[in-house]
């Protein structure tokens, strides 16, 4: 992926009035990894090279792209994002054909007879740096829900969840526009899976304090002092009144995967998230595995069930370490820029053995990539669930005074072309949850059911119906034996 570079002109006009619907999350992924498979893209709008721009720490999540600081310029030889320089004539059309460098004039003569009469007139004074702070944030309400403006303790706490050691409770959740937090998934062992907390519930109170619109990071009320306790207000699916839950704080240190044998010769690997160095632990459990067996593993079981997703280049990666060729993602946004192809090194560090993926309903993003890059490869069978469908890329774009911005800038399409957004990924073998979950184990949302986003393209139809979530070791044993019928297959004859 590459570093994206905006003028200061044309950044100062984009980021003039903005933001948030903010998907505030109490965690977010590790900085990115640089090691990559070679995108088939032109070498500027790929590779990560953090080392040479001041976003170095800045995270990058679900395929988010960093980009320098607003007052950088670009290096010699780097061209601009087409449309050079913005233009100010009045004649500019507001709408989606239109030149993306035309200022609306109009628009923004009505936005400053507001701000004056607000600043004239309102029933008690209002600051000036309150108002474009709410101007800077409406830029963003209705984009989508994975758009968001992070002001400053949110852009330092993003930048140091992204290292995968923080305070807090363990969750990955979305910030709704009544200012609530849905929760997308917990992350396994941590202080929020073991207080009981499940993907679909929805946080509307800390301490009996209600989450409410006008709090500008209503997830930094999760994060705290290692050891101190906090008492979560939540509603759930099934469950008459809200539930009150203890969490006790912890510093939170994520191991995003783990490994054992399931039977001799078959392997079993867990992925709760993709962080930066989650590839790398994925090919030493692999390795471990392998030599357990023997040397080589008659096949794999890979669980990313509940993973919320993370970093896409560690998503590429372990695709990578299971392929030999062909397409991992491609992404595709309304710029030359935003347009990235990554495929396949030779290497498959399973020498063929076969693999099931297991999905649910909480895996997202960077897990629907994996899942979406072996199984359009036909490297393996996707087991489970419809997975939850968020298939956009995010860029982070880092500003002078120490906020963010963190923009949807693309969509990703597996190796077939197919989009995610708003889909998901549909497995081959479909698993149900048991009788005893509440509603049928179904999560009652997906990305197709949030506020704002993306539709799928063309011909395809935002997912009707949500997955479900699969708890428990069942489902491991169901995925289990649809490996050893794939080990046991005849081998076709060459």
């Amino acid at each position: 992926m590459s570093l994206r570079r905006l003028s200061p002109l044309a950044l100062a006009i984009a980021l003039a009035f903005c933001l948030p619907m903010a998907v505030a999350q109490e965690r977010q992924p590790a900085a990115p990894v640089p090691a990559l498979p070679a995108p088939e893209a032109a070498p500027q709008n790929t590779g990560e090279h953090p080392s040479a721009s001041p976003v170095q720490g800045h995270p990058v999540q679900e395929g988010e792209q960093a980009t320098p600081a607003a007052n950088e310029e670009p290096p010699a030889g780097q061209d601009e994002p087409r449309g050079g320089q913005p233009r100010t004539d009045e004649s500019s059309a507001d709408s989606p054909g239109s030149s993306d460098s035309n200022i609306p004039l109009d628009e923004i003569r009505r936005y400053v007879a507001v701000y004056k009469a607000i600043k004239a007139a309102y029933v008690e004074p209002v600051g000036d740096h309150k108002l474009m702070q709410s101007a800077i944030r409406g830029l963003l309400l209705d984009l989508d829900p994975h758009s968001a403006y992070l002001e400053g303790d949110a852009a330092v706490n993003f930048d140091e969840q992204s290292r995968g050691n923080y305070e807090g409770i363990g969750v990955e959740i979305l910030r709704q526009a009544d200012g609530t937090l849905r929760v997308i998934a917990p992350i396994d062992d941590t202080p929020a899976a073991r207080a009981g907390i499940k993907a679909g519930d929805v946080i509307v109170a800390v301490d009996g304090v209600p989450l409410t619109p006008s709090d500008d990071d209503n997830s930094a009320s999760l994060r705290g002092k290692a050891g101190t306790k906090l008492e979560l207000t939540v509603l759930r699916e099934g469950e008459a009144e809200p539930l009150k839950l203890i969490v006790e704080r912890q510093t939170i240190r994520i191991a995003s995967v783990r490994g054992r044998m399931l039977e001799p010769g078959y392997g079993y690997i867990r992925i709760s998230a993709f962080q930066a160095d989650t590839a790398a632990d994925f090919e030493r459990q692999l390795e471990a595995l392998n030599q357990q067996a023997g040397g080589r593993l008659r096949g794999l079981v890979m669980d990313l069930r509940s993973n919320p997703g993370g970093l896409l280049t560690a998503a590429v990666q372990i695709a990578d370490a299971l392929l030999d060729s062909g397409t991992i993602v491609s992404t595709r946004g309304r710029i030359p820029i935003s347009d990235a192809m990554f495929s396949a090194t030779p290497g498959d560090r399973l020498q063929g053995a076969p693999v099931v993926v297991l999905v649910d309903a909480g895996s997202a993003s960077a897990s629907e990539v994996l899942a979406g890059a072996l199984s359009d490869n036909g490297r393996a069978v996707v087991v489970g669930s419809r997975t939850f469908g968020k298939g956009s890329v995010q860029t982070v774009l880092p500003l002078d005074n120490g906020d963010s911005v963190k923009l949807t800038t693309a969509r990703y399409y597996t190796p077939s072309g197919k989009s995610i957004q708003a889909l998901g990924v549909v497995p081959a073998v479909l698993l149900h949850a048991d009788q005893s979950a509440g509603h049928g184990g179904r999560m009652g949302y997906t990305e197709a059911s949030l506020p704002g986003h993306l539709d799928g393209e063309g011909d395809q139809r935002s997912g009707e119906q949500a997955g479900e979530v699969l708890e428990g070791d069942s489902y491991i044993t169901a995925a289990l034996g649809e490996l050893k019928k794939l080990a046991t297959k005849p081998k076709p004859k060459r």
